[in-house]
């Protein structure tokens, strides 16, 4: 579960690292604005993904508490059974004290679990706002140089864009499915983790 996840958020951050050299190269005043905004939905998902996943931990914990007391209750009632001399309550209390610690166990197991895949998302959300951090920085800089180079510039960038295209638009399929394909592989890697 760890080297895969592990493997998985590597897959990732190559895929943003790559996905941001692609989108300097083309077009960064508008390329680099679609990527932040792309950033900003997988922070909010990956913010959701905790939640949840804190959600389920806390029920966890709970559930293991009332397994524990349920055991509590059991081993107290063998040990009356036994005080009492009576041996056939005594064996069947010490089966249901067992069967409750493997269910108490298992459950232990799946929080722990659950902690590892909260602490696999807080790390992915630390890569995901430190990579929207980068972008917005690069952001921040087209818009600065953009300015420095002012109206004249702004033409050329308009002209060069009309040739992209054949309407002289941003072309507009193209970045819904990089919308689209960026949230796939968050989803894949949500699905991933959850198993």
């Amino acid at each position: 579960m760890g080297l895969i996840a592990v493997g998985l958020f590597d897959d990732f951050s190559r895929f943003l690292e790559s996905r941001l050299e692609e989108f300097l190269k083309n077009n960064p005043h508008l390329e680099l604005e679609a990527l932040l905004e792309q950033l900003r939905e997988q922070e909010e998902d990956t913010l959701r993904l905790i939640g949840e996943l804190q959600f389920q931990e806390k029920r966890s914990q709970d559930e293991i508490l009332a397994k524990a007391q349920e055991i509590q209750r059991w081993h107290i009632r063998i040990e009356k059974a036994k005080t009492a001399n009576r041996l056939d309550l005594a064996e069947a209390a010490q089966q249901r004290e067992a069967t409750l610690l493997r269910e108490g166990n298992q459950r232990w197991g799946q929080m722990q679990g659950v902690k590892e895949r909260v602490t696999q998302a807080k790390e992915l959300l630390k890569r995901i706002q430190q990579r929207r951090q980068e972008v917005q920085t690069k952001v921040t800089e087209s818009q600065v140089t953009r300015n420095t180079y002012g109206a004249s510039q702004r033409l050329e960038t308009d002209g060069w864009n009309q040739t992209r295209t054949p309407y002289g638009a941003p072309d507009e399929l193209d970045d819904a499915f990089l919308r689209w394909e960026t949230q796939d592989e968050l989803e894949q890697m949500k699905r991933n983790m959850g198993r």
